[in-house]
């Protein structure tokens, strides 16, 4: 909702200030400027991307006018899970795992999550290291190595769309440019009419540079913006997943490894200390 408020208030500081000094809006109203900036971006935007970033690029723009993925009881019920799992590990060995790794959606233990149970690529990627590890690559700095290269991996095809929208928000004023151009060109074909007509197409010329910067700079670049933020907020949870896993190989109990992964949060979905243990401890009571 806040970011609706602020794109209409973009529109309206920008045609509120024009208002005041006393322009006039028929002279903005240019829907031939609009086709060649907006139609030549877009149409640029499909040329420079693959299909699959085009869907994503819609579904990422989509996910930003809606709450966050990840919120403080999502990140409590991963750490709840994540005790549950080294606890067992711990106290009855990885092999009584194995069959909630192999067919985790089977899983009595990530059943009880359904946060983290319905996310399938986080099950994936939790499930994919707990295997590596009972199967014996059990050496912390081998298993941090692989999952940096898989996490950057990610991050790196997540940023895609974000790129691919900075781009055309960097391309939008020199459109604005052409526009203009095309439209001083069309003015000078009637350089011989009157003042006020010759007024209005020149006007109606620069209005192209005015869409292309407003275009880019006020809605197109801050929705990349947005989109990317998101894209790495999201990725605290494998990060979160990765530095639990990371301490608990390294020898740290299971509270204290789901605390590292606690730490590492972003302070608005960062649940307190308290309330993780006692999270765990009611998790614990259930199994």
């Amino acid at each position: 909702m806040l970011k609706f408020i602020a794109l209409f208030g973009v529109i309206i500081c920008v045609l509120g200030g024009y208002y005041l000094h006393g322009g006039s809006f028929g002279v903005l109203w240019q829907p031939a400027e609009l086709m060649i900036i907006a139609g030549a971006a877009f149409m640029a935007f499909l040329i420079a991307n693959s299909i699959h970033v085009v869907k994503k690029t819609v579904s990422d723009i989509r996910a930003i006018f809606k709450p966050n993925k990840y919120s403080k009881k999502e990140y409590i019920e991963l750490l709840s899970m994540l005790f549950i799992i080294f606890k067992t590990a711990r106290t009855k060995g990885w092999l009584v795992l194995e069959q909630h790794i192999e067919v985790p959606q089977d899983s009595d233990i990530f059943k009880k999550f359904p946060s983290f149970y319905d996310n399938h690529h986080a099950v994936t990627f939790l499930c994919d290291y707990l295997r590596l590890i009972s199967l014996g690559a059990e050496k912390p700095y081998e298993i941090e190595a692989l999952m940096d290269q898989e996490i950057d991996t990610e991050r790196e095809e997540r940023d895609h769309t974000s790129h691919a929208i900075q781009n055309m928000a960097d391309g939008l004023p020199a459109l604005g440019i052409v526009a203009a151009v095309l439209g001083v060109i069309n003015t000078m074909g009637s350089i011989t009419e009157p003042p006020a007509v010759l007024g209005h197409l020149i006007g109606g010329a620069l209005v192209g540079t005015f869409l292309g910067v407003l275009l880019s700079y006020g809605f197109v670049a801050p929705i990349g913006n947005a989109v990317k933020d998101r894209n790495d907020t999201e990725m605290k949870y494998y990060i979160c997943i990765k530095t639990c896993l990371l301490a608990f190989l390294q020898g740290a109990a299971p509270q204290v490894a789901i605390e590292f992964g606690r730490k590492i949060l972003i302070h608005d979905t960062k649940p307190t200390f308290l309330e993780v243990e006692e999270a765990t401890q009611n998790v614990t009571a259930v199994t």
